[in-house]
């Protein structure tokens, strides 16, 4: 049987995910190990929906196999499990594990799944150890066949029931708390309002106004390439520095300061005037359910939002904010966390990927030898 490698985070690092940032903290660990060692680690939980040709909206709802560790013969959600280690995890990544899952429970397959999104990021205590729960809501052809693993769950009971059935089962039956919960809100929200959300009308005064949310650490020409694109089609670009709280780490080198000075000195060597642009600074409060709503309380409105984060995307999707398509060249070349490594690593490689007066800027605040320093006191820990 093929050893299962989860993702697994430090305690200290959980409140990291709630502000997007998931491969630069989680690591692998073999499942054994990690329950053995009570080691916190990422699951994903998904809730999925139906409608029938009534018009009337059903529910797939699990009860677990009688065999199972925990919870057995348990009502709980559609589907969940652990998410499987992989380089460079992201929230795409683990939906991908909400699909697998789904299908390895109840044989739906993917091309069947309508819509999917993402609900939440809620910690949960098993009696085991500490997981993580990403939360997603699904959508499916209401004729989808489905093929309940008997391995898995019961498979009489694990099936399609009606908003009435399922109150019901929710008052009578042993649920796991943390699905009942979840199911205890669906069932009083209206599908249409849950994933056909509709963009936010316009408020800026202009009406042209795009908002751009980045962490840079340090600025490269990826975000260069990103801001001339944003001009090209919007009078004025907001610039939001991500984590601005958070400085003089391995994976936060830079202060908000000086990365402020990063993309004012990058737009004056190019010319672009003040008036097309403002920054602000944005300190995480690691907490999704609110961060947008911290966002837009910081920078005022605007059009448009862009970003190559598929968490912020998400996030700004669930609020029914316009989200323009992502921009960028050469992702794996042009991103901060290889400019940092190839420091780390004495390697001049890195200064052909950012403008060379940030590069200066780099070396006048001592950036790269903070940077070597950091990744150096990593190593030896």
């Amino acid at each position: 049987m093929e050893k299962e490698i989860l993702a697994c985070i430090e305690d200290e690092n959980i409140k990291y995910l709630h502000s997007g940032q998931i491969s630069k903290y989680v690591f692998p660990l073999e499942r054994i190990e990690a329950h053995k060692k009570r080691i916190s680690h990422l699951i994903i939980r998904f809730f999925i929906m139906a409608i029938t040709p009534d018009n009337e909206t059903v529910y797939l709802v699990q009860k677990r196999g009688k065999n199972k560790k925990s919870y057995p013969e348990f009502f709980t959600d559609s589907a969940s499990g652990h998410v499987i280690y992989r380089p460079s995890l992201e929230l795409n990544d683990i939906k991908e594990n909400a699909m697998r899952e789904l299908e390895e429970e109840f044989g739906i397959p993917r091309n069947s799944i309508n819509k999917i999104i993402l609900h939440d990021l809620n910690t949960e205590q098993d009696k085991f150890t500490k997981e993580i729960a990403y939360i997603f809501f699904g959508l499916v052809d209401y004729r989808v066949k489905l093929k309940p693993n008997f391995e898995e769950l019961e498979i009489k009971e694990s099936r399609f029931y009606s908003k009435k059935e399922l109150e019901n089962l929710l008052r009578n039956e042993k649920s796991v708390d943390y699905s009942k919960e979840i199911w205890n809100y669906l069932i009083h929200m209206d599908l249409i309002s849950l994933f056909e959300k509709k963009n936010k009308l316009k408020t800026s005064s202009s009406q042209d106004v795009a908002l751009f949310i980045g962490r840079f650490q340090p600025l490269h020409h990826g975000h260069i390439f990103c801001f001339y694109r944003i001009l090209e089609s919007h009078k004025k670009l907001k610039i939001g520095i991500g984590s601005s709280q958070l400085s003089k780490t391995k994976n936060d080198p830079f202060t908000s300061e000086e990365r402020i000075k990063f993309i004012k000195t990058a737009f004056e060597k190019r010319k672009i005037s003040k008036n097309r642009y403002e920054i602000y600074e944005i300190p995480d409060i690691f907490n999704a359910q609110k961060w947008v709503d911290h966002v837009v309380s910081i920078v005022g409105d605007f059009d448009i939002i862009y970003s190559n984060n598929d968490w912020v995307r998400q996030l700004f999707q669930n609020k029914s904010y316009l989200v323009g398509k992502k921009l960028g060249i050469f992702k794996k070349k042009y991103n901060a966390s290889t400019v940092r490594k190839l420091i780390s690593k004495e390697n001049k490689n890195w200064t052909s990927l950012v403008p060379k007066e940030v590069a200066n800027l780099m070396k006048e605040f001592k950036g790269v030898e903070r940077i070597q320093s950091f990744y150096k006191i990593s190593e030896e820990a």
